[in-house]
């Protein structure tokens, strides 16, 4: 299965008041998130995470979540994080195609984008779920998405 995040902010006290994430300390939040991660995507399975990973060790953090792992570099992504031997691949944008829907993918929102005009999706993170969902595009960050990774199939079918 193929499976798109962001926004995890792992070892980022920032999230949990900036952001007004639930969670009473860090260490739960962190916990939280990789119990969401796992409970959902299997060892198997494919994740796309649309930056601003972590500012904790990644190496440690990757092998505790399941599947294989994408970086679409974020803002918030050092070069410990970009470096980790975990990730499948590492980059700042990626299009691919998945079941005749071209996917454009940035850490970023987009405002036009590649083939918008043919029914491309952009996916991105970034914004933790503050802008206004614009026509096939999503946000695929932890704070729009019930601080778990969501299937492309789920994204579509909710507009």
């Amino acid at each position: 299965m193929l499976f798109f995040t962001g926004d995890t902010h792992f070892g980022d006290p920032r999230v949990l008041r900036i952001d007004r994430r639930p969670f009473g300390s860090l260490l739960e939040h962190d916990e939280a998130l990789v119990e969401n991660w796992n409970a959902v995507v299997g060892p198997e399975d494919e994740v796309w995470h649309l930056g601003d990973f972590t500012r904790r060790d990644p190496d440690s953090l990757l092998e505790a979540l399941n599947g294989r792992k994408q970086l679409i570099i974020g803002n918030n992504d050092d070069a410990a994080t970009v470096a980790a031997g975990g990730w499948a691949s590492v980059q700042h944008y990626a299009e691919l195609t998945v079941n005749g829907v071209m996917l454009v993918l940035c850490h970023y929102p987009f405002r036009t984008w590649n083939r918008m005009g043919n029914k491309s999706v952009n996916l991105h993170g970034h914004s933790h779920g503050r802008l206004k969902p614009v026509t096939r595009q999503y946000d695929v960050g932890v704070d729009a998405r019930d601080y778990r990774p969501v299937l492309l199939e789920t994204l579509l079918a909710r507009r």
